[in-house]
């Protein structure tokens, strides 16, 4: 059995460390309790969480409850589980070897086979910006009544506010992000209890239903909420923000990092399924079951959510913690860009410039879509960006998989077989859903 490579390649000057402001700037301490240990390692896992549950995933969320009720709840439990296997995978081989997913497939793959990589990984970033722009516009708009395409425009401001967040440390980053987190959780509970959901079905709702293969709507918004969910960005970036904890470089200290990691990852995304949930339980208590059962723009919900529900907080609400989903989202975009173009082309920006023309990018079609076709461009541009989102998915999934399983070079430290085997299932399932959603959109009615 091979020992884990050692963290000594990370620091060779020709292959410097991932984000190598914030790499190993928090210690881990030797002693202590179980709680002391684990406040240590939390933060990577809620940076990883914002990103499931952006903008886009509240158009599928929104879609699916009010077009069918409770019943994707199940799809959204599922696809919950899938990504917190996923992530775990990510915090294994991110301590394992040192290195990122972004630098293992540019060190482990030829060039043919890993400067595609790069570009699929570059378009998984630009979509998941797209909706977050659309996403952060439609609150801006909502709440200060700034026309859609001034929004749009106005989100580039955000690359000062990284810049800010990423000279104050990590440590400053994950609070703001977890903070955010916190209060998304307290608008949408506000919103659920003034709702009054029936539980009971809200419960059945977790159940898987045979409707959601046989019918051919539900399935596709099904394939939505999986797109939406499991996100190619953020197995890149968990794999290297997780390396900003100094663990030794033991294998039984790189063991207790990655269980501490993985708890981290794992309650953040406890978390995110919480939300994603709130949301779909709330178009689907407040929308399918008065009848409005084709709601799937966001500003048409909020516009709604007022006089159904007999209040306007639940709309004010539903707005801030949209806008903050697309703030806490944009940061971590941010990052993911940082680690995919260091670690696949060794090539640095500057975070402020990478932010910029990665946004610019984004930004072109949404001012085009939004200047021609209004609020119901952005919708369809919402969904276009989870399409090219889950196309992008098996990408980085195969790659992760093949690294998390290989014993000869993690050893010890590899995937244990369960979670081989799973891991292996999702890339499967992925894949099938990915092959269904290309085959409707060539050949579909």
């Amino acid at each position: 059995m091979n020992p884990p490579p050692s963290d000594a390649a990370a620091a060779h000057p020709a292959r410097p460390p991932s984000l190598p402001e914030v790499h190993r700037s928090v210690a881990v301490p030797n002693a202590g309790g179980f709680l002391r240990k684990l406040f240590a390692f939390m933060g990577p896992g809620y940076l990883v969480a914002v990103g499931y549950m952006d903008p886009g995933n509240w158009a599928t969320a929104l879609a699916g409850g009010s077009a069918f009720g409770y019943t994707l709840l199940a799809v959204a439990l599922t696809s919950s589980l899938m990504a917190i296997l996923l992530q775990a995978l990510c915090t294994r081989i991110g301590i394992a070897t040192g290195r990122d997913l972004a630098q293992l497939c540019r060190e482990r793959f030829p060039k043919p086979v890993a400067y595609p990589l790069w570009l699929f990984a570059e378009a998984a970033i630009c979509a998941t910006d797209l909706a977050e722009l659309i996403g952060t516009a439609i609150a801006l708009q909502l709440l200060f009544g700034i026309p859609l395409i001034f929004g749009v425009m106005l989100t580039a401001l955000d690359a000062f506010l990284i810049l800010w967040l990423q000279n104050k440390g990590v440590r400053w980053l994950e609070a703001l992000i977890f903070g955010f987190i916190v209060l998304i959780f307290g608008c949408f509970a506000v919103q659920l209890a003034l709702s009054h959901p029936v539980w009971g079905d809200v419960l059945m709702g977790y159940i898987p239903s045979a409707t959601i293969i046989t019918d051919r709507t539900q399935l596709y918004i099904a394939m939505g909420i999986l797109g939406a969910t499991v996100m190619p960005h953020n197995l890149y970036l968990h794999t290297a923000v997780v390396q900003s904890r100094a663990w030794e470089n033991t294998e039984p200290a790189k063991k207790e990092a990655i269980r501490f990691a993985t708890l981290d990852s794992t309650i953040a995304l406890a978390f995110a399924l919480l939300i994603n949930s709130a949301i779909l339980i709330t178009a689907a208590s407040v929308f399918h079951s008065t009848g409005n059962t084709d709601v799937a723009e966001i500003q048409e919900a909020y516009r709604l959510m007022s006089p159904l529900l007999g209040t306007g907080i639940a709309a004010t609400l539903f707005a801030v913690a949209l806008l903050l989903c697309g703030i806490n989202s944009t940061v971590t975009a941010t990052l993911a860009g940082q680690v995919v173009m260091e670690g696949f082309l060794r090539f640095r920006l500057p975070p402020v410039l990478r932010r910029l023309v990665t946004r610019l990018i984004a930004i072109i079609p949404a001012v085009i879509v939004t200047f021609y076709y209004g609020e119901s461009g952005t919708a369809q541009l919402l969904i276009l960006s989870q399409v090219i989102l889950s196309m992008q998915l098996p990408f980085a999934v195969i790659p992760l998989m093949m690294f998390a399983t290989d014993r000869s070079r993690l050893g010890a430290l590899a995937a244990p077989r369960w979670q081989a085997v799973l891991g292996w299932a999702c890339a499967a399932v992925i894949l099938a859903l990915n092959m269904k959603v290309l085959f409707d959109a060539l050949f579909g009615e």
